[in-house]
């Protein structure tokens, strides 16, 4: 590993800074006034029960594929044809975007903050999951220094120019930059570009966090 010094966070943006919607079930079945329990895949947290999570994690779809059939299929329970994940994030989610926001996360980003740590979030589908205007009403969000998100540069994860677009914002190299990302494939591409990395395990988010501010000789209380 490099002994360049670590400047800056860089965090994906759903897992890492939410929670999975796998983890608010009961919160999108109220919204969507479904029974208790409709909802039965639950991804990492159950994948024996989520042949179509397993077909993702084999590589044999994309983690949007995978998404994309999440979506119909729920809006097809509440007679709806629902074609783009941000119905789906926005319907089961309400207005209300602080709600689904990992407490680990809000500790971990405002202690790097205030440690003078420079943030990041380097995302496949910010807006087009969640929608323009969640960030405006997630004010956790302002002290990011940069946002770079596949939404508009097109250019996915692992794909190496997706790490080297977000150190160029930071105008720091991809050594100086802590990637944690909760898809095997993305924390793989992140290493392949140089970068020192936490994979985040989603069903144990305060260790994560606390891996990653220890690159920063941080601890999360």
């Amino acid at each position: 590993m490099s002994q360049v010094k670590p400047q800056a966070l860089v965090l994906d943006f759903g897992g890492v800074v939410t929670r999975t919607l796998f983890e608010t079930h009961a919160l999108t079945e109220q919204a969507l006034g479904l029974k208790p329990g409709t909802l039965g895949w639950r991804g990492p947290f159950d994948p024996v029960s989520d042949a179509l999570w397993r077909s993702m994690q084999a590589d044999e779809i994309s983690e949007r594929d995978y998404w994309k059939t999440r979506t119909r299929e729920v809006g097809q329970l509440v007679g709806e044809d629902w074609q783009d994940m941000q119905t789906f994030v926005q319907r089961a989610r309400g207005a209300e975007p602080e709600k689904v926001v990992r407490p680990e996360a809000d500790q971990a980003i405002r202690m790097a903050h205030a440690a003078g740590i420079r943030l990041a979030i380097l995302s496949n589908e910010l807006d087009l999951f969640y929608g323009a205007d969640f960030r405006q009403r997630l004010p956790l969000l302002s002290l990011f220094a940069t946002i770079v998100d596949a939404t508009y540069t097109k250019i996915l994860k692992p794909d190496a120019r997706a790490y080297a677009m977000v150190g160029e914002a930071l105008r720091l190299p991809l050594a100086a930059c802590v990637f944690v990302d909760d898809q095997k494939r993305n924390v793989d591409g992140a290493i392949a570009a140089g970068m020192p990395t936490v994979h985040f395990d989603v069903a144990r988010p305060a260790q994560s966090y606390a891996e990653a501010l220890s690159h920063f000789g941080l601890t999360l209380s």
